[in-house]
């Protein structure tokens, strides 16, 4: 004959690995239907790529000192700031090359944001007017920048050239690092002033 402890411990325990069981399943079930809302939200269509489309990028020679101005094909996006980022994230990679004539580290990635806004004095409505671009620089890009007055200038006169060469209603720019004003890029190059994309003037480059 069978203890009643024994009973009732058989008992606690079956009710227990029942109760168990049932939450199994309906763990299972939850899962399953997330499952199932994760598909049903799942893009159906590839994203949209930007076509790709003729961009000048001037960029900088330390052999002479030089602004060269390069033809290069590129997908660029149709929202202006987003396309003045893509231009110069471009630019930048060439600066990051191993036959880099200016050699810079970074890459695309060390442009944060690029900002368009009306120039101050220029009426804020409307597309016409003269622009202010807002460049904002990563810290990792200004910190590994090589030190000097002229490597320095020429990456920002660079910068300068290429919006204006793109977007032609940019006439000033400013520079920030991880969004806030920085007093030079790495010990020179001024970044508490404005820029005119008038005062970079390219010289006649190569084609590509």
């Amino acid at each position: 004959m069978i203890p009643r402890y024994q009973k009732i411990l058989l008992a606690v325990l079956l009710i227990a690995s029942l109760g168990m069981g049932f939450k199994l399943w309906e763990l299972r079930e939850r899962a399953h239907k997330h499952l199932l809302a994760g598909e049903s939200s799942a893009p159906t269509a590839a994203p949209v790529v930007a076509p790709a489309e003729q961009a000048t990028l001037v960029a900088a020679n330390d052999m002479d000192n030089s602004l060269v101005p390069q033809v290069h094909s590129l997908p660029l996006p149709a929202d202006p700031g987003a396309r003045a980022r893509a231009v110069l994230g471009k630019l930048l990679d060439l600066y990051a090359a191993p036959d880099s004539t200016h050699p810079v580290p970074g890459g695309a990635a060390s442009v944060a944001q690029v900002f368009l806004m009306p120039a101050p004095g220029t009426k804020s409505s409307g597309n016409s007017g003269d622009q202010l671009a807002v460049v904002n620089l990563t810290g990792a890009f200004a910190a590994s920048h090589p030190s000097g007055l002229e490597t320095e200038s020429l990456t920002v006169l660079s910068i300068c050239a290429t919006l204006r060469a793109n977007l032609p209603g940019v006439t000033e720019v400013r520079f920030l690092v991880d969004g806030q004003q920085r007093p030079s890029l790495a010990g020179h190059a001024d970044l508490t002033r404005t820029y005119l994309t008038a005062e970079a003037t390219p010289t006649e480059g190569n084609r590509q």
